[in-house]
C-alpha cells in the first residue's frame, strides 16, 4: 500500500506541476484572445469546433476501451498482449477516423450552413475553422492508443514535461495576434492547429521509442479485437449523451441564441476545467492503481483505494468550487477585464454540478476495472440523454440559457448519488452501506465549511467596496474553512494520526 502511495503521489505532483504553468497561461491567452477575437468570434470558434468534436464520439469510445485493456495487460505482465492490443485498436481508429471525415465534410458541413446562427460576414472564417478542426479530428483518433499506453506506464511525468513547450507556444499564439493585420479568427486557429499537431507528433514519437508495443505494424487481431468492441460498443452509447451534453449543448444555444452566449457557456466552462483539473489528476494518478490491483485479485484494495480516493478528489474539489461560487463575478472581471452577459451565473451553476461529477466520475472507475459496462452503458446515458430534449423543449418555449445549468445539475446529482452507487452494487460487488460514509462525510464537510465563507461573504461586502480586498479575503478563509473542515470531521482519525506522525518525523529530522 505504501509503494501505491508513493507511486500516486509522485504522479500527482507531475500532472499538479503540469496543470500549475498550463492554467496560469491559459488564464492569460485567455484574457488576450477573447480581447482580440472579440465575443462573437469566440463563441463562434467555440461552436463551429464543437460540430466536429461532437461527432467524435466514435473516438471517445474507443478511447476507454483502448486504455482499459492496455492498463490490464500491463497489470498482468503480458507484453504481446500489449503489443496486440496496441496495434489492433491503431488500425481500428485509422479506419473510424476515414468514416468520420466523409460524416463530417457532408452532414457536418450542412449543419454549420443550415442551422447555427453565424453573422453573414464571419461564415467564411467559420468554414475555415471547420476545415481544420476536421484534420486534426483525424490525427487525435489515431493519436489514442499512444496516450493510452502513456497513461498505462504511468508515465504522467511526460505531461509536465512538454507543458514547458506547450505554454511557450500557446504564448506566441498570443503574441501573433498582436502583431499581423489579418483576419484574427483564421489565424489564431490555424496556428492553435499546428501547435496542437506538433506536441502530438511529439507524444507519438516519444511512445514509440520508449514502448516496444507501441511500434505499429499490420497485423489486426481479430481476438483482440471482439472484446475491446464489445467493451467499447457499450461505451459508444455513453459518449453519445456525453458529446450531446457537451459539443452538442453548445450547438444547441446557437441555433437559439446568438454566439455571445455560447462564448458565455464556453468561459464559465473553462474556469471550471482549471478548477476540476486539481481533482482530475488526483483521480488519472490513482486509477491505474485501483485498476491493477483489480486486475490482480486484490478486490478489498481496490475498493477501499477507489471510495479513499473519491473522498478525497471530492474534498479537492470543494476547496476550489466554494470560494469560485461566491467569487465569480470578481474572478471573471479580474480574468478577463470584461464580463459577458450570463457567464457570471452560468459560472456558479457549473461549479455546483462539478460536486456531483466528483462521484459520478470517480465511481465509474470500478466498473471500469470490472469490464462489465453493459449495464452502466445502458442507464448512465438514457439518463444523460434527457437533459439534452429537455432543454431544446425548454429553449423552444422561451426559456433563458441558464435552464439548461439546472438540469444539468439534476441529470449530474442522479448520476453520482443513486445511478453509480446502484451499478457497484449489482455489478462489482459492493454493498450499500460501502457508500454511507462517503455521501455523509462529503455533505458534513460542505455544509459546515461553508458557513464561515457564506457569513464571511455577506459581511465583508457590507463594509468595503473594495473588489481586490473581497476577492482575497473571502478566497483565503473559503480555502481555509474547507482544509479545516475536512481535517477535522472528514478524514478517519486513523488517517489523521499517520499524517501527524509523518510530519513529526520530518521536522526531528
Amino acid at each position: 500500500m505504501a509503494t501505491d502511495n508513493k507511486t500516486i503521489a509522485k504522479n500527482t505532483m507531475a500532472l499538479y506541476f503540469r496543470m500549475g504553468i498550463t492554467m496560469l497561461v491559459g488564464l492569460f491567452t485567455s484574457r488576450v484572445i477573447l480581447q482580440v477575437l472579440g465575443v462573437t468570434d469566440m463563441g463562434i470558434n467555440a461552436t463551429v469546433g464543437g460540430v466536429v468534436a461532437f461527432a467524435g464520439f466514435l473516438n471517445a469510445a474507443l478511447s476507454n476501451g483502448t486504455s482499459r485493456f492496455l492498463t490490464v495487460a500491463l497489470g498482468k505482465g503480458d507484453r504481446e498482449e500489449m503489443k496486440a492490443t496496441f496495434s489492433t485498436c491503431f488500425w481500428v481508429h485509422f479506419g473510424l477516423a476515414l468514416i468520420l471525415v466523409l460524416l463530417v465534410e457532408t452532414v457536418g458541413l450542412w449543419f454549420l450552413y443550415n442551422k447555427l446562427i453565424i453573422p453573414a460576414d464571419r461564415m467564411d472564417a467559420a468554414v475555415w475553422v471547420f476545415h481544420l478542426s476536421v484534420i486534426s479530428m483525424v490525427v487525435t483518433m489515431t493519436q489514442v492508443p499512444y496516450g493510452a499506453c502513456l497513461i498505462a506506464h504511468e508515465r504522467m511525468d511526460m505531461y509536465a514535461y512538454t507543458s514547458l513547450v506547450d505554454v511557450f507556444l500557446k504564448l506566441v499564439i498570443v503574441y501573433a495576434l498582436t502583431l499581423f493585420d489579418v483576419d484574427k479568427l483564421k489565424l489564431y486557429s490555424t496556428l492553435f492547429f499546428c501547435t496542437s499537431m506538433g506536441m502530438l507528433l511529439f507524444y507519438r514519437w516519444f511512445c514509440a521509442t520508449r514502448f516496444e508495443e507501441c511500434r505499429v505494424d499490420f497485423k489486426f487481431d481479430k481476438k483482440k479485437f471482439k472484446p475491446i468492441l464489445v467493451f467499447s460498443g457499450w461505451q459508444l452509447f455513453a459518449n453519445i449523451a456525453i458529446s450531446l451534453n457537451s459539443n452538442g449543448i453548445l450547438m444547441l444555444l446557437n441555433m437559439f441564441f446568438a454566439p455571445a452566449v455560447v462564448a458565455a457557456r464556453t468561459i464559465s466552462l473553462q474556469v471550471n476545467t482549471y478548477a476540476t483539473q486539481f481533482m482530475t489528476n488526483f483521480r488519472t494518478a490513482a486509477n491505474p492503481q485501483i485498476i491493477k490491483k483489480y486486475a490482480a485479485g486484490d478486490y478489498d484494495g481496490s475498493k477501499h483505494l477507489l471510495l479513499e480516493s473519491t473522498k478525497y478528489c471530492y474534498y479537492m474539489m470543494l476547496m476550489l468550487s466554494l470560494p469560485i461560487y461566491l467569487l465569480s463575478y470578481q474572478l471573471l472581471y479580474v480574468w478577463l477585464g470584461q464580463v459577458p452577459e450570463y457567464c457570471d451565473i452560468f459560472l456558479k451553476l457549473v461549479v455546483i454540478q462539478s460536486l456531483f461529477q466528483v462521484f459520478d466520475i470517480g465511481l465509474y472507475t470500478a466498473i471500469y476495472a470490472n469490464g462489465n459496462i453493459k449495464w452502466n452503458a445502458l442507464t448512465s446515458p438514457t439518463i444523460g440523454f434527457i437533459a439534452f430534449p429537455v432543454v431544446y423543449v425548454l429553449f423552444k418555449f422561451g426559456a433563458s440559457p441558464i435552464a439548461l445549468s439546472w438540469v444539468f445539475i439534476v441529470v449530474s446529482a442522479i448520476l453520482g448519488c443513486i445511478q453509480k452507487p446502484f451499478m457497484l452494487i449489482k455489478i462489482c460487488g459492493y454493498r450499500l452501506e460501502d457508500f454511507i460514509p462517503l455521501y455523509w462525510n462529503c455533505l458534513k464537510v460542505t455544509i459546515l465549511s461553508s458557513i464561515i465563507p457564506v457569513a464571511f461573504d455577506y459581511w465583508i461586502r457590507t463594509q468595503t467596496d473594495n473588489q481586490y480586498a473581497i476577492f482575497l479575503s473571502v478566497a483565503v478563509i473559503s480555502v481555509l474553512s474547507v482544509c479545516a473542515s475536512s481535517w477535522s470531521f472528514g478524514i478517519d482519525a486513523s488517517v489523521r494520526e499517520k499524517v501527524l506522525q509523518i510530519v513529526k518525523t520530518k521536522l526531528r529530522k
